[in-house]
């Protein structure tokens, strides 16, 4: 058994397979914007490495397709997300990633929120919500170089 860890013997669920793209309806196109819907913004998601484990989001159940909405008219897009355990300390650290990579994977016409699933973190019950796009920028660019390699490592 791994000690040190939060969760050292997280549930590893098995991952769904990929799901083949339709072909966008405005490949003519260049300049018409391109439809985003919630199987590509899961595909984009979907890979990203927990902070303490060798799986995946998708494999911990950490992030399922379910729990993305998308409105590509709004240009919005919302990623709820679920601990593995209630007391995890890397939740604030998820969210950095997914959000950083939603940034780097999305057309800067997105708003993204990403979310804490309801009831499934323990610092719910304190009053902390969402993390501030300024506090995420202030982290990614002013961070240690753990904290940058940590991200890196994750979304990559």
């Amino acid at each position: 058994m791994v000690s040190g860890l939060i969760n050292a013997n997280p549930v590893v669920y098995e991952k769904k397979e990929r799901r083949a793209r339709s072909a966008s309806s405005c490949v003519n196109d260049e300049y018409a914007a391109e439809q985003i819907d919630q199987q590509e913004v899961f595909d984009h998601v979907r890979d990203i490495k927990d902070p303490e484990h060798p799986y995946s989001l998708e494999e911990l159940k950490v992030i399922t397709e379910d729990a993305i909405e998308v409105d590509d008219e709004r240009s919005y897009v919302r990623v709820t997300f679920t601990p593995t355990v209630e007391h995890c300390s890397m939740a604030t650290v998820i969210g950095l990633c997914l959000r950083v990579k939603l940034m780097r994977s999305l057309p800067p016409r997105f708003k993204v929120d990403i979310m804490v699933a309801p009831g499934t973190h323990a610092t719910e019950a304190a009053g902390k919500h969402t993390l501030p796009l300024h506090y995420v920028l202030v982290c990614i660019f002013y961070s240690e170089s753990f904290l940058k390699g940590l991200l890196l490592l994750s979304v990559y």
